[in-house]
């Protein structure tokens, strides 16, 4: 959806990288914290959080954010952490709707406490809600997640769709956990206008790479999907999208398989990541470039904070493998997901 407030001025010079990628798409942070404890981002016994003071405030939330729309990014998605862990997120997500520039709100979260806005999120216009949902077994759910929240996530989904709200399905592939729910997660796109996207597992788990070779890959995939479904199409992936599409004959939804790992889809990214704390990531797999909290703590003014920016643009890694390897002292990926922002 589209937003119309009546602030949206001339259309903006569009944003480019050192690569020649447009940067039009913002994915922020709005918390670290998580109410579910998935191993594939963060140990059993949770992460050191931040300290309140050191997450931004609603108010550098929607300064960074109209500095953004002001060069380009007229796209955000909400991430954590767990989005509704945040007090009064509703409250910033219509103060971002009325943003001039800002064309399309989305959210990612993981469904526990999102049940009771659904009806406040379809009356916003929020474009599309990314539900992370790795089965459909309420006791394999329990062991990924490491707590019993299945049935208020699966409210979640239902009332989502029920509400007509865009849905992807976020389900994470790994090797003895889920490979069972691949199947039963496709079944949903039967008769439900839902895209169910496949990821490769990461190292973002807050102990670095937990596995010594990443067993399935896209490709694995790919091919365990066409073996149940061998009139699998493929479709034209959108722009910019990290997701190879497909569609089953006769399912009223779609799926994806996203390439993570891999990092296939780099060359036409148009990313950038904001943290909770502030840091500003142009790759996942970088460690930060640039402390926009040390710049609006600092009362830079707006003109200085966007020459900040448009230096770190033009010093982006070309790929998530470049990112990794300009790692301070070249350090692997130690990072929880819920640090870094989903």
């Amino acid at each position: 959806m589209t937003f119309t407030t009546g602030k949206f001025n001339a259309a903006v010079t569009p944003l480019y990288d050192n690569h020649g990628r447009p940067l039009t798409y913002l994915r922020l942070a709005v918390t670290d914290r998580c109410n579910l404890r998935c191993f594939y981002c963060m140990p059993e016994e949770g992460i050191r959080y931040l300290p309140k003071k050191d997450l931004l405030t609603f108010e550098e939330i929607e300064r960074l954010i109209t500095l953004l729309a002001s060069l380009g990014v007229s796209k955000i998605r909400l991430t954590g952490g767990e989005p509704f862990v945040r007090h009064d997120l509703m409250d910033l997500m219509q103060r971002i709707t009325e943003i001039p520039g800002i064309k399309d709100l989305h959210l990612t979260t993981n469904g526990v406490l999102t049940a009771p806005h659904v009806g406040a999120l379809k009356k916003m216009g929020i474009a599309s809600v990314n539900l992370s949902l790795d089965t459909l077994d309420r006791e394999r759910f329990r062991v990924i997640t490491r707590r019993d929240e299945f049935e208020p996530v699966m409210n979640t989904l239902n009332l989502l769709l029920e509400h007509d709200i865009a849905v992807k399905i976020n389900a994470v592939v790994m090797e003895g956990k889920n490979i069972d729910d691949i199947v039963p997660l496709i079944e949903l796109t039967r008769n439900q206008r839902v895209e169910v996207r496949f990821i490769e597992e990461m190292p973002f788990n807050g102990e670095g790479n937990h596995y010594p070779t990443l067993h399935w890959t896209y490709t694995r995939i790919l091919d365990y999907i066409k073996s149940h479904y061998p009139n699998l199409v493929k479709l034209p992936d959108p722009q910019h999208s990290t997701a190879y599409t497909y569609s089953i004959p006769g399912h009223l939804g779609n799926l994806g398989i996203i390439a993570a790992f891999s990092r296939t889809f780099c060359g036409t990214c148009n990313r950038l990541r904001i943290t909770a704390q502030g840091t500003l990531k142009t790759c996942l797999y970088d460690d930060g470039a640039l402390d926009l909290r040390a710049l609006l703590r600092a009362d830079h003014s707006d003109d200085y904070i966007k020459q900040q920016l448009h230096t770190a643009f033009q010093h982006r890694a070309k790929d998530g493998f470049e990112a990794e390897q300009r790692r301070k002292n070249h350090l692997p990926v130690s990072e929880s997901m819920s640090t870094i922002g989903g």
